[in-house]
């Protein structure tokens, strides 16, 4: 990988199993997916163009290559691996491209929406932000969407159940100094936009750091349950790059978390013995000003 293309080490060391990631990692719901297009402004848009930023294995590309709306996607994607994995889909209408989010092979004002599925945590930045503003039409909207469990959810969020806070308070214990969705400060990118003072709006004005979107940003979340086999909900655990990367004494303690957690008097289970695992699609979008 040039450096062009270059990743944060935590995200290309936790994302190298492309094909685990894509088998374990879940889809979208449909009513999220409906929800976040019509927010888009391309929903029952034939032939919309859609830029999409980090689009890994292609979770969300299947989603949209599917759609009745033939949209066509441009798929950047600077990992490898996952790239690699997306290509071999061979998806309808989907030009699978090598970039990253600062820099991508997309001409100027090309897209009508500019999709970030599971993954603007990781370059919530103005050069980014830029890099995005100049693929988009005027107009076009920017949006951001997530599956977020349970386990894995931002600390001022409500766990479903006590096994799952269980869960969530030790992921949260893992701090390797990169961003990740539950930490929540992917947002401070976009009030940073407003200058604070009347010298700094004269100042962004020369410079050209004028606000590229609008705020505030609009949201919705979707609730959802899956149910998991115990070796599914681990193999699902693993794909989170702060996990994938342990070895030795620290992934047994891992695992022994998730067996201690999984004795919970409020864990629920189906008749396969499936545990009901909970969680919400997350979804944000702004306006290209």
């Amino acid at each position: 990988m040039t450096s062009q293309h270059a990743i944060p080490a935590a995200a290309e060391a936790g994302f190298s199993n492309a094909t685990a990631y894509d088998a374990y990692r879940p889809s979208y719901p449909a009513e999220a997916v409906d929800a976040f297009l019509a927010a888009l402004k391309v929903a029952d848009t034939p032939g919309a163009g859609i830029v999409e930023v980090a689009a890994g294995t292609g979770k969300m590309t299947e989603v949209l290559a599917a759609r009745p709306e033939r949209f066509l996607v441009r798929a950047v994607e600077p990992h490898d691996g996952m790239r690699a994995r997306l290509e071999e889909k061979d998806l309808p209408a989907v030009e699978v491209l090598a970039g990253k989010a600062e820099k991508m092979p997309v001409e100027d004002e090309w897209g009508d929406a500019c999709i970030a599925a599971q993954a603007f945590h990781w370059f919530a930045t103005r050069e980014a932000l830029t890099e995005i503003h100049r693929v988009l039409r005027p107009g076009a909207v920017f949006g951001a969407i997530w599956n977020v469990e349970d386990y894995n959810k931002p600390s001022s969020w409500p766990a479903t159940t006590k096994w799952e806070q269980k869960l969530n308070d030790f992921i949260t214990t893992f701090q390797d100094g990169n961003p990740r969705f539950r930490d929540e400060r992917w947002k401070d990118v976009f009030e940073k936009q407003l200058p604070s003072n009347p010298f700094e709006v004269v100042k962004n004005t020369i410079t050209d750091h004028l606000p590229r979107f609008s705020l505030p940003l609009g949201e919705g979340k979707v609730k959802w349950t899956v149910w998991l086999s115990k070796d599914a909900l681990w193999s699902r655990l693993q794909t989170l790059s702060q996990i994938a990367v342990l070895k030795g004494d620290e992934l047994e303690n891992a695992k022994k978390v998730v067996e201690d957690a999984l004795k919970g008097d409020d864990v629920e289970r189906n008749e396969k013995g499936e545990v009901a695992v909970h969680g919400v699609t997350y979804y944000a979008w702004t306006d290209r000003l």
